[in-house]
């Protein structure tokens, strides 16, 4: 068996699931609702207080599928009650993030500024309080969504390996390399 799809996913009492006929699992919890389609090879049972996710045959794909969608109904489950979040460092002299009418403005040292529109269910906060550098929580209910942003908004300005300056998650360490007075 998968050692991860065969561990139950324990609910607590804020969380509710439902389970519809056509494999559609609904999870509603404080922070919001998330659904997901299930594989027809994978069947999930509820019982009173955890999810079991299982299979019919040990066929390789089902194996696979097992311990995807546990995973996936895992992070459902732990989304809506908890939440999801990533925290970005913008690092470099004139460097400015502000987050205003649900559009954060980012100066990067380029000629423009950036407009970044953040999809349905995702939350950005711009922190200039507690650092020197001005710090980007993104939250959300959906783990992968969460993710999918706080790369797409690094991947304006990526950490550059001279000076560090670029946007960076708040525990990414960058591994510097010396300038071109180091090779004399």
């Amino acid at each position: 068996m998968s050692r991860i799809g065969k561990q139950p996913i324990p609910l607590t009492k804020e969380v509710d699931i439902s389970i519809a006929a056509d494999n559609v699992i609904t999870v509603k919890g404080q922070k919001g609702t998330s659904s997901l389609r299930i594989h027809p090879l994978i069947s999930v049972e509820t019982n009173e207080n955890e999810i079991i996710v299982s299979r019919g045959n040990e066929t390789k794909e089902e194996k696979s599928l097992h311990g995807l969608y546990r995973s996936l109904i895992n992070n459902m489950v732990l989304g809506v009650s908890e939440g999801y979040k990533k925290q970005l460092e913008i690092i470099g002299v004139g460097f400015r993030a502000s987050f205003s009418g649900n559009v954060l403005e980012l100066n990067l040292g380029y000629s423009h500024p950036i407009f970044f529109v953040p999809p349905d269910g995702i939350e950005i906060e711009v922190d200039t309080k507690t650092k020197k550098n001005p710090i980007l929580i993104i939250s959300g209910i959906d783990k992968e969504l969460v993710g999918q942003v706080a790369a797409k908004i690094r991947s304006l300005r990526k950490p550059e390996p001279y000076k560090g300056k670029g946007i960076r998650y708040l525990d990414e360490k960058v591994r510097r390399k010396a300038g071109k007075s180091a090779a004399k």
